[in-house]
């Protein structure tokens, strides 16, 4: 049979459903028309959200959910076109702005965080400077928690003031400072807890009541503690954000972030600057996320098990100066976290008895950790974040929030603990 034959014979089967004047595809009289069914994922548990949540399956009923890698659609008349675009239809017309894979993971991740909606972007860095860029303008007052992620700090103090905004660092857990950071002109707070890389925690709470008196939108950084430990939006949160490159994926494969508030945020305030900036997300990362989000309870609470023996581990070392770990009491925000998480998550930083030789020397010797910058994988990965994460800050900057030249950041993976362990001991000779 010709190519030709064979195009004829496939769009010859392509009929309407009687039931439903919806197009269904029929092979051998058999109509495929799979119906999605409606789930009240109200009183459900986090493992069935992540394993039924955000599905949204076409015609042909597929039991996983299929990749959609079209840049376009198609319209079956002018009309229904114009509809498109003008809003009455609210269905997809180009994948700039949204496409089913991404609409499936956005929907997943805000059951996950409990927010009403979510935009996916192409990064956890594109979706930090979306959500504060769609909503500020020359002459208004940004204020910000000192430890950042050294990409957030370039943007609070390099890119933000070049565009004519007043930026204000605050001491994360000094509220004096916050209550005094406050302007009439106050309009974005943002804030990372627990802090890239020194897990610095801030009260979410106390700042979200203070951006309320003044009338500010607050952004929570929840990539360190992750919506398994950690859930901002119950503490006043008005956005949080995400790279979904960490824990999301949980096996270092894609890049990709999120955006998560309310529906009037997302829909009229951020999803405009976002189809028109482009800082879309390829729907097979969008897909890769979403596959990995059915086993995110699972191998968050392996990580976050073994994080916590690590952390015990490290803080009776004789050769570790002083572990940081929001579960342990040694922690300078201890009670802090003991309010707002439920865990304490996979993320802690320590430092060597030593300086930065003595450091790398460590580093060097480990054999089951890897070296690495990224975090959130299921394999263990440390950093030395004064050389690279936060290379860029400088050391005067760095020394202002506490990074040493003997400090590490460890992301602990899925490994067992005790291998883990055994390989942290050997290298602290």
């Amino acid at each position: 049979m010709t190519n030709t034959l064979l195009e004829e014979k496939f769009l010859a089967s392509i009929l309407y459903s009687k039931s439903t004047d919806e197009p269904c595809l029929q092979i051998n009289s058999l109509p495929m028309n799979y119906k999605n069914k409606p789930i009240d994922f109200k009183n459900l548990h986090l493992e069935t959200k992540m394993v039924r949540g955000g599905t949204l399956r076409s015609n042909f009923g597929e039991t996983s959910e299929a990749i959609f890698l079209n840049s376009g659609y198609c319209y079956n008349d002018a009309e229904t076109a114009e509809s498109r675009f003008n809003g009455e239809d609210p269905s997809f017309v180009y994948s700039r702005y949204l496409n089913p894979s991404l609409k499936m993971l956005e929907d997943k991740m805000a059951l996950l965080e409990g927010a009403e909606a979510a935009c996916v972007m192409g990064s956890g860095m594109a979706a930090v400077f979306a959500s504060i860029m769609c909503q500020i303008k020359a002459g208004d007052h940004f204020i910000a928690s000192k430890v950042l992620f050294s990409s957030c700090f370039y943007i609070a103090t390099k890119i933000l003031p070049n565009y004519g905004i007043e930026v204000t660092l605050v001491d994360g857990p000094n509220e004096d400072e916050w209550r005094k950071a406050f302007k009439k002109n106050t309009k974005v707070v943002f804030i990372e807890t627990p802090a890239n890389p020194t897990l610095e925690i801030v009260d979410i709470k106390f700042v979200a009541d203070l951006c309320k008196q003044h009338g500010a939108s607050f952004i929570v950084d929840n990539i360190f503690a992750s919506p398994f430990s950690q859930s901002p939006f119950e503490f006043g949160a008005d956005i949080v954000v995400h790279s979904t490159t960490k824990h999301i994926d949980g096996q270092g494969r894609t890049l990709g972030g999120c955006v998560l508030g309310s529906q009037h945020f997302i829909k009229e305030v951020l999803l405009p600057f976002h189809r028109h900036t482009g800082p879309a997300l390829s729907p097979f990362n969008a897909w890769v996320a979403l596959k990995s989000l059915e086993t995110f309870g699972l191998r968050m609470e392996r990580h976050c098990e073994n994080a916590k023996k690590i952390a015990e581990f490290l803080e009776n070392h004789p050769k570790i100066k002083r572990v940081f770990y929001p579960t342990l009491k040694s922690h300078p925000q201890f009670e802090t976290a003991q309010k707002q998480m439920k865990n304490g998550g996979s993320m802690m930083a320590f430092e060597i008895q030593g300086d930065k030789k003595d450091t790398f020397a460590f580093m060097n010797r480990l054999q089951l950790v890897d070296i690495s910058n990224n975090m959130g994988d299921s394999k263990s990965l440390i950093t030395h974040p004064a050389t690279t994460t936060h290379f860029s800050m400088g050391r005067v900057e760095q020394e202002k929030i506490g990074i040493t030249e003997s400090m590490c950041r460890l992301s602990v993976g899925l490994e067992h603990a005790d291998d883990l362990i055994a390989d942290l001991k050997q290298a602290l000779i």
